[in-house]
């Protein structure tokens, strides 16, 4: 029996992401992702000074560098990319589902992004998700930035550690959250209330914070989906900030 084309195209795109690798670099992202036990190693470039600086993580890997002149670099990056002698290939982490990285902490707390694609911005808001202790930030499958080396160059070595899924469709997670006892936040400039006003009394509350693209802010859809549309305060009326500014502050105020 002929299979249906969605079941074709469905196969096709987990055969797509199971063969996808990344390039990583820098030495700090490319440190950090040598010695993760979760990370899928598979080929590590490096100028022999990049080699000294990350002997112990080399080491520790148990990964074979492949030597190359820092004047003519041989890993497949983008031109420009400030990649300090020191590339390395690996598969994209799996985090698990929703629930496995969502349930558990106390009042957790859990960044989404309305159609956030630059994977500076990105890698930003990872690293501000690790220090304020979020479980996850969550972005969609398209129209949001994918894991690739800009964004863990960005990240700091958070992406290593910070859970960063990636859904289908974001009403729906919205939707799941919500069944899991999530509070669900919109940021909106424009919202009649603060997250301070917003969370009084909740702070022992799961908490998801949403934010959209600087500019267009949330969809309409989000908008619908959320429990409430909230602004961070403000000294004015005037400015606006930067996303992952944004995020860092949305999650501090959070906390109560």
């Amino acid at each position: 029996m002929k299979k249906p084309k969605w079941v074709v195209e469905k196969e096709q795109a987990q055969k797509a992401r199971g063969d996808e690798t990344v390039w990583l670099f820098g030495l700090h992202a490319v440190r950090d992702a040598l010695v993760n036990p979760h990370r899928k190693k598979l080929r590590l470039i490096v100028t022999l000074n990049a080699q000294t600086k990350l002997a112990d993580a080399i080491a520790e890997a148990g990964i074979e560098p492949e030597l190359t002149d820092p004047r003519n670099f041989s890993a497949p990056l983008d031109p420009g990319s400030v990649h300090q002698g020191a590339a390395l290939e690996v598969k994209p982490l799996s985090w698990g589902s929703l629930s496995e990285v969502c349930i558990g902490a106390v009042a957790p707390r859990v960044v989404l992004l309305d159609r956030v694609t630059d994977p500076h911005n990105v890698g930003a808001i990872l690293r501000s998700a690790e220090v304020l202790g979020a479980s996850a930030v969550i972005g969609t499958r398209h129209h949001s930035a994918p894991e690739t080396g800009a964004l863990a160059k960005s990240a700091s070595g958070a992406l290593e550690r910070q859970p960063y899924l990636r859904v289908r469709n974001l009403a729906d997670t919205i939707i799941e959250l919500q069944k899991m006892g999530y509070f669900v936040l919109g940021l909106d400039g424009e919202a009649e209330h603060t997250i301070e006003e917003s969370l009084e009394g909740r702070s022992d509350h799961a908490v998801a914070l949403v934010l959209g693209a600087e500019g267009p802010g949330l969809r309409a859809k989000t908008k619908d989906t959320v429990d409430q549309l909230v602004r961070i305060r403000a000294a004015g009326g005037f400015g606006s900030l930067n996303v992952s500014n944004a995020a860092a502050l949305a999650l501090y105020a959070s906390r109560g």
